[in-house]
């Protein structure tokens, strides 16, 4: 459904979201354009820096995509030093996609407030907050888009969590179909003829499902007509809720982003033997693309790939396997990643005791007698997930 503003947001502000959700559908089709999109998103939600970023669930690392209003050594610090000290690490890996997520959603912020973490990094920049909505997870992977607060923001309200629901969708649309191509801006009105060398089948369709061009992987998966197919120069789905779906999108896609809404992302499609597929559309009648849907005289792109195969991350499996409490996981992975107990205490801000009593509790859970004995635990999940 189309994206609304809650009141008091009144039309100054609807229009505001739909120009924004152009400008990030635009991204697709010229990636140099990502940091514009995101200040703009940074902006809407309210903030003073945004990123897009990734991190790996089995070792404290991380790489930045895109990023506006925070400086180049905190960046490199965060991942270089702070990211396995920062509570939000782990529970972003248990995050549903597109909620999101504050700092008290997880702990405390007189708890938060404590963390070293928070004193060396957070507070120098008179940051408040940082609020995260979760894009896409893989085995190893968690890719997010993240908009930091100020101290004058102050932490994540119901405004911007409403306003941070409303354009997540449509940035983790054009994150997961330009992941697939690397578009300048120039090659915007040849997209057909760039993309047709790609692995990923690849559709031009007008309001109506109509093949206006399909690139080489998109013609193989018509040419089997086990995923889709092409009927009278119409594309259909082979499974019939999924053709639903598709042909409810490709409807209201020639009428703009915000009519498009949440439709058309990740649309999962299942061919005659089991095998999963997932489908992204793309408008192509607003902003940077429209000169490559007219061009072709369509509507919308259709872009078509194998899906990941379902995996839990190390942290999440060791979580659900033990029944741990998201306090108990962070505890677990700071003693992997920082160190003893006088370590841990001080790097997330509690006693020693706390950490003592936490330790306690895995112990048991796990079946484990030393702090040696968990570090080998969770390496011995990793490597059975990653490898």
């Amino acid at each position: 459904m189309a994206a609304r503003l809650a009141s008091p947001d009144l039309a100054e502000s609807a229009e505001q979201l739909s120009d924004l959700i152009g400008c990030i559908y635009d991204t697709v089709l010229d990636s140099s354009s990502w940091t514009n999109a995101i200040e703009r998103a940074m902006q809407f939600v309210g903030g003073v820096g945004a990123s897009l970023y990734t991190k790996n669930a089995a070792m404290p690392s991380g790489h930045i995509l895109h990023v506006v209003g925070i400086s180049a050594d905190y960046q490199s610090s965060y991942f270089d030093k702070y990211v396995a000290l920062d509570p939000t690490t782990t529970v972003q890996f248990f995050a549903e996609i597109d909620e999101p997520i504050g700092i008290e959603d997880i702990l405390p912020y007189a708890e938060f407030k404590q963390t070293r973490f928070y004193k060396e990094w957070v507070q120098p920049q008179g940051l408040a907050d940082c609020i995260n909505s979760v894009l896409d997870k893989s085995i190893t992977n968690v890719a997010m888009f993240g908009v930091f607060r100020h101290e004058r923001d102050g932490v994540a309200d119901e405004r911007a969590r409403h306003r941070m629901r409303l354009i997540a969708p449509h940035i983790r649309r054009a994150v997961m179909i330009g992941r697939m191509f690397d578009l300048k801006a120039a090659e915007a009105a040849t997209l057909a003829d760039t993309l047709d060398g790609l692995s990923v089948g690849l559709f031009l369709v007008d309001s109506a499902a109509r093949i206006v061009h399909a690139n080489f992987a998109g013609h193989a998966m018509l040419d089997t007509a086990d995923v889709l197919r092409a009927s009278s120069g119409r594309l259909s789905a082979r499974d019939s809720q999924a053709d639903r779906a598709l042909r409810e999108a490709l409807a209201v896609a020639g009428e703009g982003d915000s009519a498009l809404g949440t439709r058309g992302i990740a649309m999962p499609l299942v061919g005659s033997t089991g095998e999963r597929y997932v489908a992204h559309l793309l408008p192509l009648t607003s902003g940077a693309r429209r000169q490559a849907g007219l061009v072709y005289s369509a509507t919308a792109a259709l872009v078509v790939r194998k899906a990941d195969i379902d995996a839990t991350s190390p942290p999440e499996l060791i979580g659900k396997t033990f029944q741990l409490t998201p306090s108990e996981l962070r505890v677990l992975l700071a003693i992997v990643q920082v160190g003893g107990v006088p370590e841990v205490a001080v790097a997330l801000g509690v006693a020693e005791t706390t950490i003592k009593t936490h330790l306690s509790r895995l112990f048991y859970k796990t079946g484990t007698r030393r702090q040696a004995d968990l570090v080998k635990l969770f390496a011995g999940y990793a490597t059975r997930v990653i490898g």
